[in-house]
């Protein structure tokens, strides 16, 4: 009998990476052979904790076969998900997003919580079966809420994320604060990156009334050193819209210290953004704008015809 497989979203980020590696410790675990696998690159960030917790990187996969066992964490819609998703066996889920294009044939495990990280999720599964907590896998989930929750400053965060941080920082051993702020500076260094490199380093498309959206989101210190390329960026941005088909393409580059954001925006449907913001040069400031989930993805959905 073949491996279950556990991986998160498409153009994976911390959480997604750092949840399929502790789900699938806790699935061995209770007796289930699982591997961790992801869908994607990882970035420096991502890079960076495993690194740090010595932990190993996932082996990719492109597709999964009919039939095959599968987890899915951090993510539930099929657009976000491996392809040949729709005929896999999709036997748990664990994840803090919206639940959107998402069916299955048989009865399942289905864990969501309305935190601000899915690995918050597993250390409260974690906690309910009573398994203990290595160094390694606290270090892990540690890292991805720090991600998620951009150190507590996001409004995604919760007061249960804050205290279940405050706890794995313990077991992991590291000062929170400190190694907080060494993660996320770890993940804002994208000079080498090219601007398709850029546009693919945390994507996700939704789809709504046929409407084709793809949201891409960095994070930085200085917005300006990102944006000072944005010839070449919408130059890539308008090759992936006619690659995919997208109706609009919207890319958000979030400084990390003074939590606001800045967003660049092409497509033929730039008024679904613009019944919120005024654009200019295709770009608008959104000051205290941090999160993707809670704050732009909602002000998409609701302004979609």
């Amino acid at each position: 009998m073949s491996k279950v497989l556990v991986f998160g979203h498409k153009n994976p980020d911390t959480d997604t990476i750092c949840s399929a590696i502790v789900m699938a410790d806790m699935q061995n675990k209770m007796g289930v052979e699982a591997e961790a696998t992801r869908l994607g690159e990882i970035n420096k960030e991502t890079k960076y904790a495993l690194d740090y917790f010595k932990a190993e990187l996932p082996r990719m996969i492109d597709k999964v076969e009919e039939g095959q066992e599968v987890i899915l964490v951090d993510h539930n819609e099929f657009q976000q998900s491996v392809d040949g998703i729709e005929n896999a066996k999709i036997t748990t889920v664990v994840d803090h997003h919206r639940i959107a294009n998402f069916t299955t044939a048989e009865p399942l495990f289905y864990h969501a919580e309305p935190l601000g990280c899915t690995a918050t999720i597993l250390y409260r599964v974690s906690k309910m079966n009573n398994m203990p907590i290595e160094p390694q896998m606290a270090g892990l989930m540690l890292s991805a809420i720090i991600s998620d929750t951009l150190l507590f400053k996001s409004p995604t965060c919760t007061e249960v994320d804050k205290k279940v941080a405050e706890d794995l920082a313990k077991i992991a051993g590291v000062d929170l604060d400190k190694y907080g702020l060494d993660l996320l500076k770890a993940g804002t260094d994208l000079d080498d990156l090219t601007e398709e490199e850029l546009l693919k380093l945390d994507a996700k498309t939704i789809e709504k009334n046929g409407v084709k959206v793809v949201i891409d989101q960095v994070n930085t210190i200085n917005i300006e050193d990102i944006l000072k390329k944005q010839d070449k960026i919408e130059e890539a941005m308008n090759k992936t819209i006619e690659k995919e088909e997208l109706d609009l393409f919207v890319f958000v580059v979030t400084d990390i210290l003074n939590s606001n954001s800045e967003i660049l925006v092409l497509g033929n449907r730039k008024d679904i953004v613009e019944k919120s913001y005024k654009l200019e040069n295709n770009r608008a400031f959104l000051e205290g704008v941090v999160s993707r989930k809670k704050q732009i993805l909602p002000m998409i959905d609701k302004n979609i015809d």
